[in-house]
């Protein structure tokens, strides 16, 4: 982790965003591992409440922070790269950019898609980024990521590609 740290310093981080799950994406999956922990203890009384419920609670919460873990970089530097995940492009392979609104990322995530494409969606995240790859040498066509800033993350692909 450090030593991601410290390549990111000596790199320059001209965006960094981490895509966790809101306040309001909380309260149904925690009531959800309530609900569980209760019904383990109404299934096996012999085991008092007091041990499945908190169990449940934080394996829920580990789960929802989890999901957040994802996050959108884009590095300066001598090569600039954008990191979407643990996965990293060079921005001299980042062809067009285009910014899509919900209803276009839903078309782009379903039958306008291509299988053979990195995607990164979290459904919370309304807007996306697709970045249209220019290395003959990869298969994969274009990135399509989730991000709460796309217009400054498109600003920065272009000006860096």
């Amino acid at each position: 982790m450090a030593d991601t740290v410290n390549t990111a310093v000596k790199r320059g981080l001209a965006h960094s965003e981490r895509l966790y799950v809101p306040w309001w994406g909380w309260p149904l999956p925690m009531l959800g591992a309530i609900l569980l922990g209760v019904e383990i203890h109404l299934g096996y009384p012999s085991i008092p409440v007091w041990i499945p419920l908190p169990i449940a609670i934080v394996v829920m919460g580990a789960l929802l922070l989890s999901l957040g873990r994802s996050r959108v970089r884009v590095t300066s530097g001598d090569e600039p790269e954008l990191w979407v995940g643990d996965a990293h492009l060079p921005l001299r392979f980042a062809g067009v950019v285009e910014i899509l609104e919900k209803d276009d990322k839903r078309r782009a995530l379903g039958r306008d898609g291509d299988p053979a494409a990195f995607v990164m969606h979290r459904g919370w995240v309304g807007p996306a980024v697709r970045v249209q790859l220019t290395d003959p040498a990869d298969p994969t066509p274009y990135w399509l990521f989730s991000t709460r800033k796309p217009k400054r993350v498109a600003e920065l692909l272009r000006a860096r590609s």
